[in-house]
């Protein structure tokens, strides 16, 4: 098995591929998904996703947007990144230069997990400035919390061992765990979502970028600087998640107490793919000209 996955095998028949396109930019090629009309819409998917992750929200935005979803850096069909360039700063950098080649400009930004932070950063760096960022089940407390450095020199000692991506591959290849694995984070989804997820865990590359993530990323600078954000932020959370306990949104808004939170009972980290209508109609909320265009 191939440590990337091939958009002619893998990608044969990916969710929304006549929206996809392959772009070069900050020195990689990136598979990005731009599909509809209108104001710019801004999506991130979180650590080991990739497009298929907003499958079923794509069609329903591209009515009121003009969306555009990349895989972000070494995840799904876009070109992997050397370890340094998977910090967080790194990544905004990356996400920024592929909005300039695009020519494109986010009227309004949502991030899944991961994702998330991306956004903050980009905005606090003066990359992005839409008029409201949506954090669903935003990962923005450093792992273990005061344990965070412990964790991060971990994931940095796997990361660095060459046979634990393939490990991990070996492992998640058999379609039973990578549905245990997705159940663990407090959500059920749908048939086609397990499968394509356990399409991209067979990919020792795929794995590579989700863990070099964790690895080289330092929360504590973007929570310091959280304070000086100027978009609206709307931290989602799913009642449910497992991975990113939902009393960390509170935390969040401590910092940052015009940061609103919406609560959805009943679903885990995965909500925008379990209910992507539901999440998908929130978005709308956060733009006025899509807002007033859905109330009519």
């Amino acid at each position: 098995m191939a440590s990337r996955p091939d958009w002619q095998v893998e990608g044969r028949d990916w969710p929304n591929r006549a929206a996809s396109r392959f772009v070069t930019a900050a020195g990689l090629r990136w598979h990005v998904m731009v599909m509809g009309e209108g104001p710019v819409l801004l999506l991130l998917h979180g650590t080991a996703a990739a497009t298929h992750s907003w499958r079923d929200m794509l069609p329903l935005l591209a009515r009121h947007f003009t969306v555009v979803a990349p895989d972000l850096p070494g995840h799904g069909f876009s070109d992997a990144v050397p370890a340094a360039r998977l910090s967080l700063p790194g990544m905004a950098a990356s996400v920024a230069a592929l909005l300039d080649v695009l020519g494109l400009r986010p009227a309004l930004a949502a991030g899944h997990s991961a994702g998330a932070a991306i956004l903050l950063r980009m905005a606090l760096d003066g990359r992005i400035a839409p008029g409201a960022i949506l954090s669903l089940n935003g990962a923005l407390q450093p792992l273990g919390d005061r344990h965070a450095a412990f964790f991060t020199r971990a994931a940095r000692l796997l990361v660095g061992l060459p046979f634990v991506p393939s490990l991990f591959a070996w492992r998640a290849a058999d379609r039973a765990v990578a549905e245990r694995l997705l159940r663990d984070t407090g959500s059920r989804i749908d048939a086609r979502g397990v499968d394509l997820y356990a399409r991209l865990f067979r990919h020792s590359g795929h794995l590579a970028a989700a863990l070099g993530m964790m690895a080289h990323w330092d929360l504590v600078p973007l929570l310091r600087d959280l304070p000086r954000l100027v978009p609206r932020l709307v931290l989602v959370v799913g009642q449910g998640d497992r991975a990113v306990p939902p009393v960390q949104a509170q935390a969040v808004q401590r910092r940052l107490p015009s940061a609103r939170i919406i609560t959805l009972p009943g679903l885990g980290h995965l909500a925008h793919e379990e209910r992507p209508a539901e999440v998908a109609a929130l978005i709308l909320t956060e733009h006025p000209d899509a807002a007033e265009e859905l109330a009519a």
